[in-house]
């Protein structure tokens, strides 16, 4: 319980420093966004990620942690879609945005910190970042791009082509630095320390200025504007941050016979917050993305009550 009180307030602390930040420095929050936010996206997530995964017993995570990763967040996304068609009556849009906001985690910024605090191992985060990564992100992404509204006077032969949108979301820094550090862990050789002190140290800055950068962008957010989506957003937060913490420990404890801290922390991982990224897809493939905004929003408020509630339970 301690380290997970730890983990989160870890969090909270560097997520007001970015929002005091934006609030004392209104003029300037914007330039530091910019900023931040190429350094963070080609550079020092790319080398935590690489990091993470040289560092990790592949053999361990693929075989069950990744698999249970996966399994829970089908299991998750399916059950909103289904809820989301059949009982709200939605498109394929606010159906599949909806699917992957109640099913995609923040393993990457917030999931670190809690695992390496409440279960002092960072295999269950590392599973579910090479499960998103390779698999979970590409689905989504070919769904968006299925069932994205075209812009008018758009022609179907004008599209993106299916095979180039998986292409580019597999093609990034985060997922090319993913496979480089698996690449390094199966080979089971380590660069000299001149070449991996300067990783590590890369690394380490990546978590601390993407939580920065999150309290900066929630000064002067007004979220819950769109009143017709609260029943999406009251069912995606309720998938998020209940049946998928069920179903993770459902599968990890009967499917894969895992018990004790392996259990805890497969079941933590999943009740994490939606992540940051469910926007950013959404937004670039104009679907509705104030939905995956405001359940990143309600569910990052929320998650500290369901990760405790998992502590007390299996803990």
């Amino acid at each position: 319980m301690e380290g997970v009180l730890l983990g989160f307030g870890v969090v909270l602390v560097i997520v007001a420093v970015g929002f005091v930040a934006a609030a004392l420095l209104p003029g300037k929050a914007v330039a530091m966004q910019a900023g931040l936010g190429p350094a963070v996206y080609y550079v020092t997530n790319p080398a935590l990620m690489f990091l993470l995964l040289a560092e990790t017993d592949l053999g361990a995570v693929l075989g069950v942690y990744a698999p249970v990763a996966l399994l829970t967040a089908l299991a998750a996304g399916a059950v909103y879609a289904l809820g989301s068609v059949w009982v709200l009556r939605r498109g394929a849009p606010h159906a599949a945005v909806g699917a992957m906001a109640s099913s995609y985690v923040n393993a990457g910024n917030i999931g670190l910190p809690i695992a390496l605090y409440a279960v002092g191992s960072s295999a269950p985060v590392v599973s579910v970042l090479i499960a998103q990564l390779l698999v979970v992100a590409p689905v989504y992404l070919s769904i968006f791009a299925w069932c994205a509204p075209r812009p008018a006077g758009a022609e179907v032969a004008d599209a993106v082509p299916l095979w180039r949108t998986v292409l580019r979301s597999i093609g990034n820094p985060v997922t090319i630095a993913t496979l480089g550090g698996a690449g390094l862990s199966l080979s089971g050789w380590k660069p000299p320390e001149v070449v991996w002190t300067p990783i590590e140290m890369l690394g380490h800055a990546s978590i601390p200025l993407l939580l920065m950068m999150f309290g900066m962008s929630m000064y002067g957010q007004r979220p819950f504007t769109q009143r017709s989506l609260l029943p999406d957003l009251v069912w995606a937060s309720f998938v998020k941050l209940a049946i998928m913490p069920v179903a993770a420990w459902a599968v990890a404890r009967f499917a894969f016979g895992l018990q004790g801290i392996e259990l805890l922390g497969v079941v933590v991982m999943a009740a994490l917050p939606t992540a940051q990224n469910v926007f950013l897809f959404s937004s670039q493939f104009r679907m509705p993305s104030t939905l995956a905004r405001d359940v990143s929003f309600l569910s990052s408020v929320l998650s500290l009550p369901a990760v405790l509630l998992a502590v007390l339970l299996l803990g």
